[in-house]
């Protein structure tokens, strides 16, 4: 599901159904996982949980949109090669050629569709959960560094930098 409010893109990842035992029996709620992204390197997480899946939903964007960061990309890609974990889940990410397109799984295609990267390549390694996934890759995303800031934390120049390869 995608959808386009006010130039943000929208995507639900997971709704689960969750039960609440109590003495009288079963009370159903859902909970909805969902990602919000301005297709130019902005992307929120939220997740939050109701009687119903839109208001579940409605909820999770609404709190996506206050949990957007800025992650830095270059021509539609990443800067460099990274890897990171959240819980069990580790996930990696590398640049790719223009026309290669976004090769990855369920959560990850979302994210990276709605921040804008449109070539990648990631594998995910350990646990699968769809949560703990969103939570390494915008792990992954935060700690790409542009070669300016990398010039600028060793006190060299970008040309420096990059014709050090």
């Amino acid at each position: 599901m995608t959808e386009v409010k006010d130039q943000l893109i929208e995507k639900m990842i997971s709704v689960n159904r969750v039960t609440k035992v109590v003495k009288g029996g079963r009370i159903m709620g859902f909970a909805a996982l969902t990602v919000v992204g301005d297709g130019d390197g902005s992307i929120g997480m939220g997740k939050a949980k109701s009687k119903e899946v839109p208001v579940a939903v409605q909820k999770a964007v609404k709190e996506a949109r206050k949990s957007m960061i800025k992650v830095s990309l270059k021509s539609g890609t990443i800067h460099h090669t990274v890897t990171a974990s959240h819980g069990a889940t580790t996930v990696y990410l590398k640049p790719a050629q223009d026309g290669i397109g976004i090769i990855a799984g369920g959560a990850m295609r979302a994210i990276f569709e709605a921040v804008g990267v449109k070539n990648i390549i990631s594998k995910v390694h350990g646990s699968t959960n769809p949560y703990n996934v969103v939570r390494a890759t915008l792990n992954a995303l935060q700690s790409v560094y542009t070669p300016a800031e990398i010039a600028a934390k060793r006190g060299k120049t970008v040309e420096e930098i990059l014709g050090a390869k």
